[in-house]
């Protein structure tokens, strides 16, 4: 129940809920009448959310507002008094955990510059410091360190801006020790079950990684396998006698599997799990009871495949208990006998449940977001079409309530490409989609070539198509729902965040006569600028940037050709723009050379910024401000 993913301890809070729209007519009949759902109620802060547990499984803790910005809550097990253990009044908290029974650890930055502190508490609300206090520097956590309840090792470019050397802090004392100086191409470092530095994730010359290995913390570093970075061989985690380690490899096959590694040796010992379809890459274990439990991936939904009959009968306790919800377990105490079950759907945001294994008795603590009826929900359907070139394009579409492929004919439309672009859209409860939906509009989300979990090939065939066959990709899944009758030709808008944004205002540049509209959120304008002001601890992975983006010398021609700011005289729909004054990944002059080039035509262009954030609004009022922003906009484009 272990799970050992990327290094960055970062939870974000998720917000929402759910609207019903004022019913139209496509054939002379009523389909149906719903109330709107006030906007503030889809994207207001959760009331708790992000629950964990204590490693003895006498408390629990959450998250929950406090004068607007979600901070951290403690709750005995069975009592109702609550203690706020932290009064964070100008940003949300972005993540905490439990190192031991008497502290929580927490994460935060300031203003969204995404240079995260590492603070400490007791769950008394005692005590209450800052570990990291250092200026410009980010903080991460590497390992919690379970089994030494007041030690855990973080991550800080505190030395150089272009490298994060590991630390061992003692959260008892504050005392910190740096145990190994990065040399500057060090990615990600692992530790064994007992604390120990005994592997290394390096890139060697810009576009091959190295892992690096030692016995002991006293031997040397030795390289063991070398692999250029399109192939991946990611440790997790060490097996349980701290000789071989479990991960994730597609060396030698297209999609990610489950292996067994012999890390000494740099070789494969054994595929524990594949599909043929989806790369696999969550895997779970048991701590306490030294096993491998589960391995995940996503097709159109979440699915899981079971190492462990234990847990499997867990689950499948827990499904007959819960229904039809999708449902994942949250946290867990050190005997692994006291749950947190979180369940969710398409229509939801779904509850938090404690689950007593020893007594099967599940009780439910909170629904998150219990003002919104999910009934009144839009359903979230998968779907797929084909690419100009013949590649299968999985998506999902999100339909007003009432609507089926069957009855919806000439919908207004937003077409909503996800950021990364190496990401992924997935099926569950997004507030964005079901606001939008609520509004009146269909709502189709693709994962386009080179979005994730859908093999090697898929993803490097992205290489260098930004605003190329990537946009192909999205175009075709605009005229597939022309096509279909469900989208009105005339009234589609394309919306999306950070790459989304860029996909947006190309969209635009390639397709003047397809989109009566744009919404751009913190979007990439000029490709050339994108990469001279990417955080330095991206500048290791500068060559690579290039050969997946493009290199700005020997690309220049493409480059210029596929950056929507030289080419803003295309653009003839109106456009709105919004972006976080302090975000490090895309910088604000991005927007504004965007919105500088499009007024110096004189097309109509709306431009929202918040001093206050970063790479996406966090600040409850700042998203507020931003989708009553959006909404208006879109009704003067697509409902006049």
């Amino acid at each position: 129940m272990k799970r050992k993913t990327n290094l960055l301890f970062i939870a974000i809070i998720i917000t929402g809920v759910i609207f019903l729209i004022e019913g139209c007519t496509n054939t002379g009949k009523e389909i149906m009448k719903a109330k709107l759902i006030p906007l503030e109620d889809f994207f207001k802060n959760p009331e708790k959310t992000a629950y964990q547990i204590s490693p003895d499984g006498k408390y629990y803790s959450y998250m929950g507002p406090y004068e607007n910005r979600m901070n951290i809550y403690v709750q005995e097990i069975g009592k109702e008094e609550t203690i706020r253990l932290t009064s964070e009044t100008d940003r949300d908290i972005a993540g905490y955990f439990w190192p031991n029974n008497n502290q929580i650890l927490f994460l935060k930055d300031n203003g969204g510059d995404e240079n995260y502190k590492l603070y400490g508490v007791n769950i008394d609300g005692s005590d209450l410091k800052c570990f990291t206090d250092y200026e410009d520097v980010r903080t991460k956590i590497i390992d919690e360190l379970e089994d030494i309840p007041n030690e855990v090792i973080i991550g800080m470019n505190k030395r150089n801006p272009q490298a994060f050397d590991p630390y061992r802090l003692n959260i008892e004392t504050g005392e910190m020790e740096m145990i190994a100086e990065n040399p500057g191409n060090i990615q990600g470092w692992m530790f064994d079950h007992n604390g120990k530095l005994r592997i290394a994730y390096a890139i060697t010359d810009g576009v091959n990684t190295s892992l690096l290995y030692r016995e002991t913390e006293k031997d040397e570093w030795e390289t063991v396998l070398t692999t250029n970075f399109k192939e991946t061989m990611a440790p997790y985690f060490f097996t349980f006698d701290n000789k071989n380690v479990y991960g994730v490899s597609n060396l030698g096959r297209d999609k990610t599997a489950i292996v067994k590694f012999d890390i000494a040796k740099g070789k494969e010992i054994e595929v524990l799990y594949e599909n043929s379809d989806y790369d696999v890459e969550g895997l779970y274990y048991s701590r306490k009871r030294k096993v491998l439990t589960a391995a995940s991936y996503t097709s159109s939904k979440r699915e899981r495949h079971f190492f462990d009959d234990e847990t499997q009968k867990l689950f499948e306790n827990l499904e007959k208990k819960l229904g039809d919800y999708e449902l994942g377990i949250s946290a867990y105490n050190k005997e692994e006998d006291v749950f947190i079950v979180r369940t969710y759907s398409d229509r939801s945001l779904g509850a938090y449940y404690i689950y007593n294994k020893n007594t099967d008795k599940l009780d439910k603590i909170v629904d998150v977001s219990p003002w919104l009826d999910e009934d009144e929900m839009a359903k979230v359907e998968p779907i797929q079409y084909e690419s100009r070139d013949g590649l299968t394009i999985n998506g999902y579409l999100t339909l007003p309530k009432g609507y089926n492929l069957e009855n919806a004919k000439n919908l207004p439309a937003i077409i909503n490409p996800h950021g990364g672009p190496w990401y992924r859209d997935s099926w569950g409860f997004n507030p964005e989609i079901q606001f939008l939906a609520n509004r009146g509009y269909a709502v189709l989300q693709m994962n386009f070539r080179g979005s994730t979990g859908y093999g090697k090939k898929f993803w490097e065939i992205s290489f260098k198509q930004w605003g190329l066959t990537m946009q192909d990709d999205i175009t075709d899944g605009t005229n597939w729902l022309i096509e279909k009758g469900i989208a009105d030709k005339d009234k589609i808008v394309i919306y999306g965040g950070s790459y989304g944004g860029y996909a947006t205002l190309q969209g635009l540049v390639v397709e003047p006569e397809l989109y009566a509209a744009g919404v751009d959120y913190v979007g990439v304008a000029n490709l050339f600028t994108f990469m001279k002001t990417i955080p330095p601890y991206w500048k290791p992975m500068l060559d690579m940037i290039y050969e997946m983006v493009g290199d700005p010398v020997k690309d220049s021609i493409q480059l210029r050709a596929t950056s929507p700011v030289f080419n803003a005289d295309k653009i003839t729909a109106p456009l709105f723009i919004a972006q976080g004054a302090n975000d490090p990944r895309v910088n604000k002059d991005e927007s504004d050379q965007m919105v500088e080039a499009m007024k110096k035509r004189g097309v109509d262009v709306e431009y929202l910024v918040k001093d206050d954030e970063g790479h996406g609004f966090r600040n409850e009022e700042n998203r507020f401000d931003f989708y009553r922003a959006m909404e208006k906009f879109l009704e003067r484009q697509l409902k006049n």
